[in-house]
């Protein structure tokens, strides 16, 4: 009898999001609500770690700190107004590579119209990692076409001490702003997210990321798992993937020499398979290496089900034939 937790039957596609799905990065609709020149935003934030440390900080989250500056606009009037609602709003504005979001469904239906992966119920799923923030990807157009997000979120409302014991306040929406920080995705604690994917940890409540679950329980193995990102920031969820069986890929910017140089490195060094441009409509390398990748997980799969099926399932009884007797 098969006792297993999952069938292991679902394809995870894993996507960074900025120079992965779109050109650039997501916070430029945000720059260019309030007027804020994007670059001098992310110089400061290049030299908050050299100038906390004078001040004596001795660790500074350098893949976050970013989220910090955000709210330091926001105090200093800036960024007057800011809350998840607009960000949401603002994320409305985001601009894909060519292909998206159409290939995100195309994927899923490519693989529902093969009969065999349909017998054994293999579907794809996709799912967002990203450092950026959130409510923005939400905001945006590939959102519903997505499975699960994982990026950084702001709080609205600070709590507190002794707030349990007092009246929630009623606030108007003109007046909420983001608060504090919430939730960080930073360039390691991606693998984390990984690891939810794996266990299933975004589809049943009661587990849990540090529940210990045999490999064969888990409900998307990482032989199951196909990553694409843009760059060395990456690195460790790459080598988690590829470590443990699954599938990597890199993507640069049609014209850009450096960005095409750095995945060219990557894959020299073995951290992706493959790489190709950011260009996700039918016929590029790109959208048939990601459907081949598919397809060749969806084999395996089906192999391992028939194994299982042969293997672990007892045969029929039937009569005892008689003659001869």
């Amino acid at each position: 009898m098969v006792s297993n937790i999952f069938t292991q039957t679902n394809i995870a596609v894993i996507w960074d999001f900025d120079k992965t799905l779109i050109p650039g990065y997501m916070q430029d609709p945000l720059f260019n609500h309030y007027n804020v020149d994007g670059r001098t935003f992310w110089r400061e934030v290049n030299e908050l770690p050299k100038h906390l440390t004078r001040e004596g900080q001795e660790m500074v989250a350098e893949d976050s700190i970013y989220l910090n500056h955000i709210l330091t606009y926001v105090r200093a009037g800036v960024f007057k107004g800011l809350n998840n609602k607009l960000l949401r709003e603002l994320g409305g504005q985001l601009e894909f590579y060519p292909g998206l979001p159409e290939f995100f469904p195309a994927v899923k239906q490519h693989v529902a119209k093969n009969p065999l992966f349909s017998k054994y119920d293999i579907k794809v799923e996709h799912y967002i990692v990203s450092t950026g923030l959130r409510q923005m990807i939400l905001g945006s157009k590939i959102a519903e076409h997505t499975d699960g997000i994982w990026a950084c979120e702001f709080v609205e409302h600070r709590f507190p001490p002794g707030y349990l014991k007092q009246k929630p306040m009623d606030m108007d929406d003109e007046e909420v702003t983001i608060q504090d920080i919430s939730f960080i995705i930073d360039n390691t604690t991606k693998t984390r997210a990984i690891f939810e994917i794996n266990k299933g940890v975004n589809k049943i409540r009661e587990i849990d990321v540090n529940t210990n679950i045999p490999k064969e329980d888990r409900r998307i193995p990482f032989r199951n798992m196909i990553y694409i990102a843009d760059g060395p920031s990456d690195v460790p969820v790459f080598s988690l993937v590829n470590q443990n069986g699954g599938r990597t890929f890199g993507v640069y910017s049609r014209g850009s020499k450096e960005e095409f140089a750095q995945v060219n490195e990557l894959q020299k060094q073995g951290r992706v398979h493959s790489f190709g441009e950011a260009n996700y409509e039918p016929n590029t390398q790109t959208y048939m290496w990601i459907m081949n990748a598919v397809d060749e997980i969806g084999k395996e799969i089906v192999k391992n089900r028939e194994w299982i099926l042969k293997n672990r399932t007892g045969e029929s009884p039937r009569h005892l034939n008689e003659q001869g007797e």
